[in-house]
C-alpha cells in the first residue's frame, strides 16, 4: 500500500491487494479477494467484491457495484472473476456482475468509458476503448469489440456481439449481432451504412473505407443470402485486414446478423457519392 491514500472510513478487508498511489474514499468497501493496481481511485460508496482485479489508473465512481454475484440462476457458487483493464472510467451506479461457470471471467479492456447506470452481466467481454452511454445494458455472454460505442438506454441480448468501431444509437434494441464498422439504431434496427465519420477520425485510409462500404452494400443491399454475399466480397473486394474481419465476423455469427432476419432490401443508401469518402 505504498503511498496509498485510504480514508479511515473506508472498509478494506484483510487480504485485499492494494498497489501504489491508490486512493480509496470514505464509505467505499473493498472485499478481501480484490486486487487494485497502481494509481486506482475508488470513490465513496463504491462496492468491490469477488475475485476482481482493477487495472492501473482506473477510476470507479460513487455507487458502482463490481464483482458481485451473477444474476444467472444457474450459478452454483463456482469461483469466477472480473478483470477490468487500465485507465477505465466506471461511472456512478454501474453494475458489473461476476461470471458464471468455474474460472470464467467478465473482462473489460483498457481505456473504456462505462457511463452511469450501465449494466454488464456474467460472461461478458468488452474490448479496448469501448464507450457505453448511460443505462446501456449487456445481458450475459455479450461480446463488444474494440472502439464500439453503445448509445444510452440500449439493451443487448445475451450471446450477441457488437463489432469493432460499430456505433449503436441510443434507445435501440440489439437482439442479434451488429457487424463491425457500421452505424445504426432504433427498433427495429436500421443501418445508416458504414461508420464513415468514426473511421475518418481513427485515420482509416480512403481505400479501406470504400472497400468496407462495398462490403456493406453486398451484404445488406444486394438481396443475397449471407454466404453468397460473403463469397462475392471475397471475389470482388481487395482483402484488407478490415474486410477480412468483416467476413469473419459475419460468417461466425451464431445469433445471426441484425437486419438479415429476412431477405436484405435493395436500394437503400446505394449511391454514396465520392465526396462522402473524401479525406
Amino acid at each position: 500500500m505504498s503511498n496509498s491514500n485510504i480514508h479511515p472510513l473506508a472498509i478494506v478487508e484483510p487480504g485485499a491487494k492494494i498497489g501504489k498511489n491508490v486512493t480509496i474514499e470514505p464509505f467505499a468497501v473493498i472485499k478481501g479477494t480484490v486486487t487494485l493496481e497502481d494509481n486506482v481511485t475508488i470513490k465513496s460508496h463504491a462496492y468491490i467484491d469477488g475475485h476482481t482485479s482493477i487495472g492501473e489508473g482506473t477510476i470507479i465512481w460513487p455507487g458502482a457495484s463490481i464483482g458481485t454475484k451473477t444474476q444467472d440462476l444457474k450459478f452454483r457458487g463456482e469461483r469466477t472473476y472480473v478483470v477490468i483493464g487500465k485507465h477505465c472510467e466506471i461511472r456512478e451506479f454501474v453494475t458489473i456482475n461476476s461470471s458464471c461457470q468455474e474460472n470464467s471471467v467478465v473482462k473489460i479492456g483498457d481505456h473504456c468509458l462505462i457511463m452511469a447506470y450501465c449494466h454488464v452481466a456474467h460472461n461478458c467481454e468488452i474490448g479496448n476503448r469501448v464507450i457505453m452511454s448511460n443505462s446501456a445494458m449487456l445481458a450475459g455472454h455479450v461480446i463488444v469489440e474494440d472502439y464500439a460505442i453503445i448509445g444510452g438506454m440500449t439493451p443487448v441480448h445475451q450471446f450477441s456481439r457488437i463489432g469493432k468501431h460499430a456505433m449503436v444509437g441510443g434507445f435501440s434494441r440489439v437482439p442479434r449481432d451488429i457487424p463491425p464498422f457500421t452505424v445504426g439504431g432504433g427498433f427495429p434496427y436500421k443501418f445508416g451504412g458504414i461508420n464513415i465519420i468514426g473511421l475518418k477520425r481513427h485515420k482509416f485510409p480512403l481505400e479501406v473505407r470504400i472497400a468496407l462500404s462495398k462490403a456493406f452494400k453486398i451484404t445488406y443491399r444486394a438481396g443475397h443470402h449471407l454466404e453468397e454475399a460473403l463469397q462475392q466480397i471475397e471475389k470482388e473486394i481487395e482483402p484488407f485486414q478490415e474486410v477480412k474481419h468483416w467476413i469473419d465476423f459475419c460468417r461466425t455469427s451464431k445469433r445471426g446478423l441484425i437486419g438479415l432476419e429476412g431477405v436484405a432490401a435493395k436500394g437503400d443508401h446505394d449511391e454514396e457519392t465520392q465526396e462522402f469518402f473524401e479525406e
